[in-house]
């Protein structure tokens, strides 16, 4: 049984077992003739043996055992019971967005699993049979498994890391290199030769590879790059709670923007170029659909400019396609590739470095990339890049690990310099799971 299954399991026995019903029972007072609430107990009838035989007796509630009133039993019930911590709907919605945020560590979120198999210690009545033969009602403390909301909170956010490949089944496809990514294709450029393909046609959420399609429109407008634009309230992600060193109010130039969206994936930025293109956000989306399909992107569709949201999606085949018109300009190969770069802001300086560290290896001489991620797409990498005196248009989604894409693209490379991709092309589709 994997963890999800066994968190679900405790979940729901912990919902079962915590289900009883309780009420306050209530004792009569010999002075008053008035009703007093005394211990919680449970409602359920006990069953006692007799003879080798089950019997269901239902008795009265008595008084903790040491209390000195009912009211003292009321206190002493009250004092055994560790009650879970209960969060108000705007506490775990600040939960929700610091998971989705990754404020939340591994550490974190496995403690927040244990909770689902926390317990709490209650009072409840148990009928015995003393050694006279009479039957007896006693308090004893019983302990009973709780479900805390915070591990409701970290079994949504398991689920929600399932990528769409994962949910597909599409990790299940074997390939001679052992790539991570569920999706992957290696195309020679100039021969339009495909040397590796894994399952190239499947659609998928693309992430922040949403940007070169941005770059993409933005870098054929023919804008002032010049022009200052200002980071606004409405450029703050709601969609994901994402982090921004770009806060409300800052001024930067359209192609410092264009700089960060491209190098290191900033979301405000990109959203900002989006916003303020002339006619508006949805005009700016509209021209990224219309580019795809003058390109012949068929499986492609973007709702917004940054790829925070998951309806932005594309196979492998359309996004070489992009790929390959993207690298032919020099704007766009120039601001996808470059290392890191510093930003005035103010009166400060923000360093930024590219999120893909192959472009600061000696090693490797990429002409133009990208890269993205949400918990939806997985890793995800596109790059055109020289490799063994061959211009190759490489693509990797869905790869499972923070690191497994460039070590998916370090494969590839090898593979190609080793000149084991001549010959008969690999092609791999993942098999439908048997039922």
């Amino acid at each position: 049984m994997n963890n999800v299954a066994k968190c679900i399991a405790v979940l729901g026995m912990g919902v079962l077992l915590s289900a009883g019903l309780h009420h306050e029972a209530f004792a009569a007072s010999s002075k008053k003739g008035q009703a007093k609430p005394v211990a919680k107990v449970s409602t359920a009838k006990t069953v006692v043996a007799k003879a080798g035989k089950a019997q269901k007796i239902s008795a009265a509630p008595v008084v903790a055992k040491g209390a000195k009133s009912a009211a003292h039993g009321n206190k002493l019930a009250k004092n055994a019971q560790a009650k879970p911590v209960k969060l108000s709907k705007a506490q775990l919605k600040a939960e929700r967005l610091a998971l989705a945020r990754g404020v939340r560590k591994p550490g974190m979120l496995k403690a927040s699993l244990r909770l689902a198999s926390a317990s709490e210690r209650t009072m409840e009545r148990v009928v015995i049979r003393g050694k006279n033969g009479k039957r007896m009602v006693v308090m004893r403390q019983v302990i009973r498994p709780v479900v805390h909301p915070m591990a409701l909170v970290a079994m949504h956010e398991v689920v929600q890391r399932q990528s769409f490949g994962q949910l597909a089944g599409l990790h299940a496809a074997q390939d001679p290199l052992d790539l991570k990514s569920s999706v992957a294709l290696v195309i020679d450029q100039d021969t339009q030769e495909v040397l590796f393909s894994k399952n190239d046609a499947a659609v998928l959420p693309i992430a922040s590879l949403t940007k070169l399609m941005t770059g993409v429109v933005l870098a054929e407008a023919g804008l002032d790059m010049g022009e200052p634009i200002t980071i606004s309230q409405d450029d703050v992600d709601t969609e994901k709670g994402s982090r921004s060193r770009l806060g409300v109010g800052t001024q930067l130039t359209r192609g410092e923007l264009m700089l960060l969206a491209l190098m290191s994936s900033e979301n405000r930025a990109a959203h900002a170029l989006g916003r303020t293109y002339p006619g508006g956000l949805q005009h700016f989306v509209q021209l990224m659909n219309s580019k795809a399909n003058q390109l012949g992107m068929k499986s492609t569709r973007y709702v917004e400019p940054t790829g925070l949201s998951s309806n932005n999606q594309s196979s492998a085949q359309d996004l070489a396609t992009l790929v390959a018109h993207a690298s032919n300009n020099p704007l766009l190969r120039q601001l996808s590739t470059l290392p890191d770069s510093q930003i005035a802001v103010g009166e400060k300086t923000l360093n930024y470095v590219n999120t893909n560290r192959l472009t600061r290896n000696p090693e490797w001489e990429i002409g133009l990339q990208k890269t993205g991620y949400i918990s939806e797409a997985g890793q995800c990498l596109v790059m055109q890049a020289k490799i063994a005196g061959r211009k190759l248009i490489m693509v990797f989604l869905d790869s499972a690990g923070k690191l497994s894409r460039i070590g998916d693209a370090e494969r590839v490379r090898k593979w190609v310099e080793n000149g084991s991709a001549v010959g008969t092309p690999v092609s791999v589709v993942a098999v439908e799971p048997k039922g």
